[in-house]
């Protein structure tokens, strides 16, 4: 496999465990640029390169009334100040066509987001960028389609492609993470992100239906699995207070608990690679 190099950090390939990680979606610059700041730091603490993420748009929300976002603009400024204030690379996600160049400005990372994994004209798109492309495998999809979906970016001559586990849902307000599924993506031949975040979510489980559920207490147990597993990237969401967060309150790392979760991490990570179980 080769590594995919983003803003100076290599991911796969055998280079060291990636964190991707900042909350759900840009709510104002101030507590973004707190989280950000907080975030880097305890990233830095443990020797993890950072890729700071936030939606600037959440198009795909349970209710109609749920929070979507600033705005385009006014996020990717904020974003962009994240970017150039801490040196840090951005992911965000698109969600159309149109919106792919504009955001390409501002992120080194472009995000498909689970449920559009298989719009050819938006991965044609995000390819076109060059930028890398980050497709989050579908909640519907087996493993081993995820190479339909990379392939669509490869059409493009954008070989630059992540492949992101979020769980696979059998309904009933729940997602599972087979952990064989981090395999099989990865003998596809591309980086391979844990999402251990939206991987607890209860979709449509909370409120009478209206917004979706999540179960945090896992996050900790899924994301020490993959790491074991030999993932490339681990993505968190992370926010300051997440019960009053505006999207995904149930499932988003309360930021004072990554400390502990990046100690765990490091120790998982450092004993998979000293036994020779890590594959490059």
């Amino acid at each position: 496999m080769n590594p995919v190099l983003i803003g100076g950090i290599p991911i796969g390939g055998g280079n060291p465990l990636v964190l991707i990680a900042g909350p759900c979606v840009v709510e104002g610059r101030d507590i973004t640029l707190e989280t950000a700041r907080g975030v880097a730091a305890i990233a830095s603490r443990h020797g993890f390169p950072l890729i700071f993420k936030s939606s600037y748009k959440k198009a795909n929300r349970t209710s109609s009334s749920s929070f979507t976002g600033l705005g385009m603009e006014e996020a990717l400024a904020i974003l962009g100040e994240v970017r150039d204030t801490l040196g840090v690379p951005v992911l965000t996600d698109i969600h159309s066509e149109s919106e792919a160049s504009r955001a390409a400005e501002v992120a080194d990372v472009l995000q498909i987001p689970a449920f559009l994994c298989r719009q050819t004209d938006l991965l044609h798109a995000a390819g076109r960028t060059g930028r890398v492309v980050n497709i989050k495998k579908g909640q519907f999809l087996a493993p081993a389609d995820m190479s339909h979906a990379a392939e669509k970016v490869r059409e493009t001559g954008n070989t630059r492609i992540l492949l992101t586990e979020r769980g696979t849902t059998f309904g009933y307000h729940n997602l599972v993470v087979d952990m064989r599924g981090l395999s099989i993506m990865r003998d596809l031949g591309y980086p391979v992100i844990l999402d251990a975040t939206h991987s607890v979510q209860l979709p449509g489980g909370d409120r009478g239906g209206t917004q979706s559920g999540g179960q945090p207490e896992f996050i900790f147990p899924i994301a020490r699995a993959g790491v074991a597993a030999g993932i490339d990237g681990l993505f968190l969401e992370i926010h300051p207070d997440p019960p009053h967060a505006l999207s995904d309150a149930a499932s988003q790392l309360a930021l004072a608990l990554l400390d502990p979760l990046l100690q765990q991490i490091r120790a998982i990570d450092t004993a998979v690679r000293v036994s020779g179980a890590f594959r490059s």
